[in-house]
């Protein structure tokens, strides 16, 4: 889920040229990058890991965008977070998502786009 071929696979339902650069070490700093039909960095978020425990919780704190290059960093009031839990069932894996502090404008782009992006994760992890 969070190596970057795999990861370029299953969040193609935000942006098909998804990818990230950084690493996901608790404090690092993560950019999550879209380019446009040049190859060119065209949009995206700048982010960090707030916690990573691994195979048990991932929480990246979102504190701007990228807009056409260039990083624009939002007051703390408007961070938002996208936390992840893995938690063993039926001898598997359940990835359990959850957003806060999502702004109005985003939040019916991200309800149409989670269950697409989730359904091509369970099909990467069933392969």
């Amino acid at each position: 889920m969070l190596q970057d071929a795999t990861y370029r696979q299953w969040t193609k339902a935000f942006n098909e040229t998804s990818y990230y650069e950084g690493d996901w070490s608790e404090g690092s700093k993560m950019l999550f990058l879209g380019t446009d039909a040049e190859g060119k960095v065209d949009g995206g978020m700048v982010s960090r890991i707030a916690k990573n425990l691994p195979f048990e919780y991932v929480s990246i704190q979102h504190v701007g965008m990228i807009m056409k290059g260039v990083e624009e960093m939002w007051a703390d009031d408007l961070w938002a977070y996208e936390n992840y839990s893995f938690v063993e069932k039926d001898g598997g894996t359940q990835v359990e998502v959850e957003l806060t502090n999502i702004q109005d404008e985003w939040a019916q782009m991200m309800g149409d786009m989670w269950p697409k992006a989730l359904e091509a994760l369970k099909a990467l992890a069933e392969a």
